[in-house]
């Protein structure tokens, strides 16, 4: 079976910037499983993923407009210190979630902290970035009519929602 739109996808993958420095992996023996054509991974690993068999494994370079976006200048944000909760003092590099107008959640990064205010930035930390995955495919399967209704593949245990 090669993957299409509706299959069920297990990836074991490893993921660096260029510098062969890992920066996010699927655990051994614990695959990533995804439902294929749902835009549950980046656009362009998914693209590259496309008709490939179980046991096949790819090196895929992804740039940024394929990925996490390139990084918005207007995501980055100078805000009042008087913004934070009392117990949270603010430091470079912190991430931190905030609540959006419709009570979303709205990761950030702290960048610089002033004297009154505080610098964040709302992009993803790898907008910007040219993802390397190292990606070997583990298994496929077509996906379970549930799974399609619900837009995503469900556990070989069952139906889990987290």
């Amino acid at each position: 079976m090669k993957i299409e739109k509706g299959s069920v996808v297990a990836i074991d993958y490893s993921l660096h910037l260029g510098d062969g420095k890992v920066i996010d992996a699927s655990a051994p023996g614990d695959p990533l499983t995804y439902l294929h054509g749902e835009g549950q991974i980046v656009p362009g690993l998914e693209q590259a993923l496309e008709g490939l068999a179980a046991g096949d494994a790819r090196q895929v370079v992804v740039a940024p407009d394929q990925g996490y976006g390139t990084h918005d200048p207007e995501g980055v944000q100078e805000v009042p210190r008087t913004a934070f909760p009392k117990e949270i003092r603010p430091e470079v590099g912190m991430e931190l979630m905030a609540q959006g107008p419709g009570g979303e959640p709205v990761p950030f990064v702290v960048r610089d902290v002033k004297l009154e205010t505080v610098v964040i930035d709302m992009n993803h930390p790898l907008a910007g970035k040219t993802l390397h995955f190292d990606v070997t495919i583990r298994e496929i399967r077509a996906a379970t009519a549930e799974e399609l209704e619900h837009g995503h593949a469900h556990g070989g245990d069952g139906h889990h929602h987290h």
